[in-house]
């Protein structure tokens, strides 16, 4: 599958898409991009998030970066966390709010998550404190290789890259039920601490 290099990146994802344990395992350079860039050229208007001015407050606001992005399910799992409704948070007190940018695991979410990153590389976005991106399965089962080489890709543009597997109970409507593994105790765990720390972002 070909894939648009992004501004960040300078190593094309390989055309092979077979997923056998002898296969060369592509890794993407670290980009290490915890602030708008100079340089970047912003996306085309139609690929842009709008901007929103939100009330209220919240330790974090949960950005999808499009329709279906799994912002209400993530909101849920962050104490104190609030979702924007797919738009950059401008808050009304004039200060900078820390965000999560959240996507699916398909093309068409990758695809909007890289534009939303390019935009905030680009220094387009409002001015916020970008945690990182968190990308979630859009179906069950193992997400096939070449969309996981370019979650690796798109991840690359933002200060820290979550991957979280799908969650079956969501889809009966159940949102009580803690999600299972590793990848989200470590990812709420995260976000948790990011979320009351005074520090600007500053790892990958």
């Amino acid at each position: 599958m070909q894939q648009t290099l992004n501004p960040w990146i300078t190593s094309p994802v390989p055309a092979d898409g077979a997923d056998t344990a002898s296969s060369y395992v592509y890794v993407p350079p670290a980009a290490v991009i915890c602030a708008p860039l100079r340089g970047v050229v912003e996306p085309d208007a139609a690929d842009r998030l709008a901007r929103r001015t939100v009330s209220g407050s919240a330790a974090l606001w949960v950005t999808g970066a499009h329709g279906g992005s799994g912002e209400s399910r993530i909101a849920d799992l962050l104490e104190g966390a609030r979702v924007t409704d797919h738009c950059w948070p401008v808050l009304q007190d004039g200060s900078k709010p820390r965000v999560l940018l959240a996507c699916r695991a398909d093309m068409r979410g990758l695809t909007a998550a890289r534009s939303a990153l390019t935009q905030w590389a680009s220094g387009a976005a409002p001015e916020l404190d970008l945690l990182g991106l968190a990308v979630l399965a859009d179906a069950p089962g193992k997400t096939p290789k070449p969309l996981r080489d370019f979650a690796a890709i798109v991840g690359g543009g933002a200060p820290r890259l979550w991957i979280l597997p799908w969650v079956e109970a969501w889809r009966h409507g159940d949102a009580t039920t803690p999600p299972p593994g590793r990848e989200y105790e470590r990812f709420i765990t995260d976000l948790a601490a990011l979320s009351t720390d005074t520090t600007p972002s500053t790892t990958h």
